[in-house]
């Protein structure tokens, strides 16, 4: 049996003797006793471990720019030992670079990424990557009121409920304060909670932006496509006056962080930043003034207003503390829209009410031998349908899970191996990233290793000349993502990670000469000759990975 296989038998016998400890009985009708494993009512039971340890936990809430995280990072720096859970890989990767620089050797461990310092008693990662095996003196969960994330909250909860920290401290929004008290009243942890205050005042403008030549240095215009993105970056470029760094949800993080940097720098010509909500967490930005395109949004399902959380989010990345720009100010493109942006950061964040939750793998394979003849999609199904919550959870949303389950059922896997494809990070209503997907799981079903030349040949990428091709591009980073973080879960089946990850940073440097190449279009960009510079510079780079 291979060490994986093993490591995962021993640990689903072990967690069966806590369910059955645990779970609820009900009775069939010959009166023999069986377990509920659909009964997730008492979730803190899963975490032996963290229910062993009486925890101080320090809830630091308070509006953006308010000193919350420094303060908890600060304690976590002079632990013995500790841990940071970030919502995102770029703010894993600043925190392990802060203690890092801090002469704290820290880990960063994310679904993608693994860089191993030696001695390091602290680890920086993503929530999804959490530890809840290990003791710790210190934890910090950054962004707590993202517990009630339909997509994402259970991961949130996981650590919340899992992490055996000595000091557990939670950073976020005032609004995830009731219910996370409501939550620990079971696990017989101390709560105490820190309010804070903003350090720099966030002013909300009386009147509109109106025209684009109001447009000033420092100013960052806030969209929610791609396409507006594209279309407001131009509109600005065209006045002649101003260069735009972007930033979105789909670029690659490095290209994310790299666009971040020339706006930030105060010689580069580039000094107005177009963004969408990305920019609500995860980068430290010099931005003076947030103007919102639009308070709508789609989020996948329909054209809503934007939540009060999320114009507050994304309002109060303006004037950073200790940036150049001592105030923050805050407004709309058209005048329309200003009562309910007012009207938003007046108001509080509404309390959240439920925590994310989602049945662990062991719970899923103990329930999938009552059941030997269904395929994956069918037990998940079935097992969410049925599955028993406490008032203060709900399940979360499975949509995604389920598309990947009715695409692979099919394929001779084991439900671990079905499991590991169905929380992958794929975007299913990608064509390029879920056929990335697919083929991955034929392959692997097939042969049992995947190369990843089979399926991708270097040397083809090139630099995007028009917005679809940009997609494309981003599209095949997600690809090489995806080779990549189940490479850290099927090494051997996978081999080929050093490839995948060059090959991604291939994609980053050529989606950023493209958007290099869109400023240097503008007629006033000729006047710069930096921009050559950093073209040929990054040519250099491509081609080092070449």
């Amino acid at each position: 049996m291979k060490p994986l296989r093993m490591h995962l038998e021993l640990h689903v016998r072990f967690v069966f003797d806590i369910v059955c400890s645990s779970s609820r009985r009900f009775s069939n009708s010959s009166g023999t006793k069986k377990f509920d494993f659909t009964d997730l009512t008492c979730p803190h039971t899963w975490y032996p471990n963290a229910r062993n340890k009486k925890r101080n936990v320090f809830i630091h809430v308070g509006p953006t720019n308010s000193g919350k995280t420094y303060h908890a990072l600060k304690q976590l720096e002079s632990s013995l030992s500790g841990i940071y859970c970030g919502p995102l890989r770029l703010l894993a990767w600043e925190v392990s670079k802060r203690l890092n620089k801090a002469n704290v050797p820290c880990d960063l461990i994310t679904g993608q990424e693994k860089e191993e310092i030696d001695g390091a008693k602290h680890k920086s990662v993503t929530v999804e990557m959490a530890d809840v095996t290990s003791d710790y003196h210190c934890a910090v969960i950054d962004e707590i009121q993202m517990i009630g994330c339909r997509t994402r909250g259970f991961s949130f909860t996981r650590a919340l409920l899992g992490i055996s920290a000595d000091e557990l401290h939670l950073c976020g929004d005032a609004a995830a304060v009731p219910l996370i008290q409501e939550i620990l009243k079971v696990t017989g942890d101390v709560v105490k909670v820190q309010y804070y205050e903003r350090l720099s005042p966030l002013v909300p403008s009386k009147v509109p932006l109106g025209s684009f030549n109001n447009i000033q240095t420092g100013d960052c215009i806030v969209t929610f496509s791609r396409q507006g993105i594209y279309r407001l970056k131009k509109e600005i470029e065209s006045g002649g006056k101003h260069l735009s760094s972007v930033v979105y949800g789909s670029l690659p993080p490095e290209t994310r962080t790299r666009q971040a940097t020339m706006f930030n720098d105060e010689s580069s010509e580039f000094d107005v930043l177009v963004a969408s909500d990305a920019i609500g967490m995860g980068l430290n930005l010099n931005i003076s003034r947030i103007i919102f395109s639009t308070l709508k949004k789609f989020d996948g399902v329909e054209h809503r207003d934007l939540s009060i959380p999320e114009i507050k989010q994304i309002a109060g990345r303006a004037g950073r503390y200790g940036s150049k720009f001592p105030s923050g100010e805050v407004t709309c493109i058209d005048a329309d829209d200003l009562p309910l942006l007012h009207s938003a950061l007046e108001s509080p964040s509404p309390t959240l009410e439920h925590a994310g939750l989602f049945p662990t793998f062991d719970l899923l394979f103990l329930y999938s031998r009552l059941y030997p003849t269904m395929g994956f999609h069918q037990i998940l199904e079935q097992f969410l349908d049925n599955a028993k919550l406490s008032s203060n959870y709900f399940i979360a949303d499975c949509e995604e899970m389920l598309k990947v389950a009715a695409v692979i059922d099919e394929l001779p896997l084991g439900l671990h191996d079905k499991y590991l494809f169905c929380i992958s990070p794929t975007d299913m209503n990608d064509d390029i990233s879920s056929q990335g997907l697919i083929q991955f799981a034929q392959t692997y079903a097939r042969k049992g290793i995947v190369r990843l030349r089979e399926i991708f040949t270097p040397g083809t990428l090139k630099v995007p000349k028009t917005q679809t091709a940009l997609k494309e591009l981003e599209s095949v980073h997600k690809v090489l993502d995806l080779y990549v973080w189940l490479s850290f879960r099927l090494e051997d089946s996978f081999p080929d990670s050093e490839l995948a990850s060059s090959q991604k940073s291939i994609c980053s440097l050529l989606i950023e000469e493209f958007l290099e190449r869109l400023g240097w279009e503008r007629p006033r960009a000729r006047r710069f000759p930096r921009h050559t510079n950093s073209r040929s510079l990054l040519s250099k780079e491509i081609r080092r990975y070449l």
